[in-house]
Protein backbone atom coordinates (compact mmCIF):
# COMPACT_ATOMS: atom_id res chain seq x y z
CA UNK A 1 0.00 0.00 0.00
CA UNK A 2 2.74 2.44 0.79
CA UNK A 3 4.55 1.80 -1.97
CA UNK A 4 1.84 2.84 -4.54
CA UNK A 5 1.43 6.02 -2.58
CA UNK A 6 5.03 6.67 -3.05
CA UNK A 7 4.98 6.26 -6.85
CA UNK A 8 1.59 8.23 -6.96
CA UNK A 9 3.79 11.03 -4.91
CA UNK A 10 6.62 11.14 -7.44
CA UNK A 11 4.15 10.91 -10.72
CA UNK A 12 2.95 14.40 -8.76
CA UNK A 13 5.77 15.80 -8.57
CA UNK A 14 7.52 14.94 -11.79
CA UNK A 15 4.11 16.24 -13.41
CA UNK A 16 4.91 19.18 -11.92
CA UNK A 17 7.99 19.01 -12.94
CA UNK A 18 7.14 18.30 -16.38
CA UNK A 19 4.51 20.87 -16.63
CA UNK A 20 6.58 23.77 -15.33
CA UNK A 21 9.76 23.56 -16.98
CA UNK A 22 10.39 25.81 -19.71
CA UNK A 23 13.00 23.15 -21.81
CA UNK A 24 14.24 19.63 -21.10
CA UNK A 25 16.57 16.72 -22.04
CA UNK A 26 16.77 13.20 -21.90
CA UNK A 27 19.23 11.54 -21.73
CA UNK A 28 20.57 7.80 -21.40
CA UNK A 29 23.75 7.91 -19.15
CA UNK A 30 25.13 4.44 -18.81
CA UNK A 31 28.39 3.91 -19.91
CA UNK A 32 29.30 7.27 -17.51
CA UNK A 33 31.87 6.91 -15.06
CA UNK A 34 31.27 8.11 -11.85
CA UNK A 35 33.47 11.24 -12.29
CA UNK A 36 31.84 12.16 -15.17
CA UNK A 37 28.67 11.91 -13.90
CA UNK A 38 29.64 14.44 -10.83
CA UNK A 39 31.32 16.70 -13.01
CA UNK A 40 28.47 17.01 -15.67
CA UNK A 41 25.97 17.53 -12.79
CA UNK A 42 27.67 20.36 -11.18
CA UNK A 43 28.04 21.87 -14.66
CA UNK A 44 24.11 21.73 -14.94
CA UNK A 45 23.50 23.01 -11.14
CA UNK A 46 26.03 25.97 -12.22
CA UNK A 47 23.55 26.47 -15.11
CA UNK A 48 20.17 26.11 -13.06
CA UNK A 49 19.29 23.03 -14.15
CA UNK A 50 18.07 20.05 -12.38
CA UNK A 51 19.63 16.33 -13.31
CA UNK A 52 17.50 13.37 -12.21
CA UNK A 53 16.83 10.08 -13.12
CA UNK A 54 13.18 8.86 -12.80
CA UNK A 55 12.04 5.02 -13.87
CA UNK A 56 10.30 5.17 -17.22
CA UNK A 57 6.82 3.86 -16.19
CA UNK A 58 6.71 6.84 -13.61
CA UNK A 59 7.91 9.54 -16.47
CA UNK A 60 5.49 7.96 -19.12
CA UNK A 61 2.12 8.28 -16.81
CA UNK A 62 3.62 11.95 -15.78
CA UNK A 63 4.01 12.81 -19.03
CA UNK A 64 0.56 11.61 -20.23
CA UNK A 65 -1.08 13.35 -16.94
CA UNK A 66 1.33 16.67 -18.07
CA UNK A 67 -0.10 16.63 -21.75
CA UNK A 68 2.68 15.91 -22.94
CA UNK A 69 2.77 13.33 -26.02
CA UNK A 70 5.56 11.49 -28.19
CA UNK A 71 8.03 10.85 -25.13
CA UNK A 72 6.88 7.08 -24.78
CA UNK A 73 9.21 5.96 -27.40
CA UNK A 74 12.01 7.98 -25.90
CA UNK A 75 11.45 6.54 -22.90
CA UNK A 76 13.47 2.75 -23.33
CA UNK A 77 16.65 1.88 -21.07
CA UNK A 78 18.29 3.88 -18.28
CA UNK A 79 16.98 8.05 -18.86
CA UNK A 80 17.73 10.86 -16.88
CA UNK A 81 16.30 14.15 -17.52
CA UNK A 82 17.68 17.94 -17.15
CA UNK A 83 15.31 20.43 -16.36
CA UNK A 84 15.71 24.09 -16.48
CA UNK A 85 12.55 26.23 -15.32
CA UNK A 86 13.80 29.45 -16.84
CA UNK A 87 16.24 28.92 -19.76
CA UNK A 88 14.91 26.35 -22.99
CA UNK A 89 18.39 25.92 -24.27
CA UNK A 90 20.41 25.44 -20.88
CA UNK A 91 20.30 22.18 -20.86
CA UNK A 92 20.85 21.03 -24.70
CA UNK A 93 23.68 23.76 -24.35
CA UNK A 94 25.47 21.84 -21.16
CA UNK A 95 25.18 18.63 -22.15
CA UNK A 96 25.94 19.08 -26.01
CA UNK A 97 29.36 21.32 -24.88
CA UNK A 98 29.76 18.18 -22.40
CA UNK A 99 30.07 15.90 -24.62
CA UNK A 100 32.10 17.73 -27.04
CA UNK A 101 34.87 18.76 -23.80
CA UNK A 102 35.24 15.10 -22.93
CA UNK A 103 34.65 13.40 -26.00
CA UNK A 104 32.17 10.92 -24.39
CA UNK A 105 30.04 8.54 -26.75
CA UNK A 106 28.95 7.02 -23.41
CA UNK A 107 25.92 9.54 -22.75
CA UNK A 108 23.33 9.44 -25.35
CA UNK A 109 20.94 12.12 -26.21
CA UNK A 110 17.36 10.91 -26.64
CA UNK A 111 15.27 13.42 -26.70
CA UNK A 112 14.54 17.06 -25.71
CA UNK A 113 11.48 19.17 -24.21
CA UNK A 114 10.89 22.59 -25.58
CA UNK A 115 8.04 24.38 -23.92
CA UNK A 116 5.70 21.36 -23.44
CA UNK A 117 6.67 19.94 -27.07
CA UNK A 118 8.93 16.93 -27.36
CA UNK A 119 11.96 17.29 -30.37
CA UNK A 120 14.14 14.34 -31.40
CA UNK A 121 18.13 13.96 -30.77
CA UNK A 122 18.78 16.18 -33.89
CA UNK A 123 15.92 18.72 -32.93
CA UNK A 124 18.09 19.00 -29.32
CA UNK A 125 21.24 19.26 -31.20
CA UNK A 126 20.24 22.34 -33.19
CA UNK A 127 18.93 23.85 -30.29
CA UNK A 128 22.24 23.87 -28.30
CA UNK A 129 23.89 25.29 -31.31
CA UNK A 130 22.04 28.58 -30.86
CA UNK A 131 23.68 31.48 -29.59
CA UNK A 132 23.47 32.33 -26.53
CA UNK A 133 19.82 34.40 -25.17
CA UNK A 134 21.88 37.58 -24.60
CA UNK A 135 23.15 37.28 -27.60
CA UNK A 136 20.04 36.97 -29.27
CA UNK A 137 18.41 39.88 -27.26
CA UNK A 138 21.59 42.21 -28.45
CA UNK A 139 20.70 40.84 -32.11
CA UNK A 140 16.88 41.67 -32.21
CA UNK A 141 17.91 45.33 -30.44
CA UNK A 142 20.37 45.92 -32.85
CA UNK A 143 18.46 45.25 -36.13
CA UNK A 144 15.79 47.06 -34.46
CA UNK A 145 18.23 50.21 -33.48
CA UNK A 146 19.45 50.35 -36.94
CA UNK A 147 16.66 52.06 -38.45
CA UNK A 148 16.20 54.28 -35.67
CA UNK A 149 19.89 55.43 -36.11
CA UNK A 150 19.64 55.92 -39.92
CA UNK A 151 16.22 58.21 -39.47
CA UNK A 152 17.97 60.10 -36.71
CA UNK A 153 20.62 60.82 -39.11
CA UNK A 154 18.38 61.65 -42.14
CA UNK A 155 17.01 64.32 -39.49
CA UNK A 156 19.72 65.37 -38.37
CA UNK A 157 20.86 65.82 -41.65
CA UNK A 158 18.10 67.71 -42.35
CA UNK A 159 18.51 70.09 -39.32
CA UNK A 160 22.12 70.54 -40.40
CA UNK A 161 21.06 72.22 -43.77
CA UNK A 162 18.25 74.41 -42.55
CA UNK A 163 21.15 75.92 -39.47
CA UNK A 164 23.55 76.18 -42.93
CA UNK A 165 20.97 78.05 -44.86
CA UNK A 166 19.27 80.35 -41.87
CA UNK A 167 22.97 81.17 -41.48
CA UNK A 168 23.77 81.94 -44.96
CA UNK A 169 20.21 84.08 -44.96
CA UNK A 170 22.01 85.90 -41.71
CA UNK A 171 25.37 86.67 -43.81
CA UNK A 172 23.56 87.70 -46.70
CA UNK A 173 21.55 90.41 -44.03
CA UNK A 174 24.02 91.27 -42.04
CA UNK A 175 26.31 92.51 -45.40
CA UNK A 176 23.11 94.39 -47.46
Amino acid sequence: MAVTQEKQQSVAELKEKLSATKGAVLTNYRGLTVAQDTKLRRKLREAGVEYRVFKNTLTRIAAKEAGIEGLDSYLEGPTAIAMSYSDPVAPAKVISEFVKENKLQALEVKAGLVEGKVIDASGVKALASLPAREVLIAQVLAGMQAPIAGFVNVLSGTMRNLVYALDAVRQQKESA
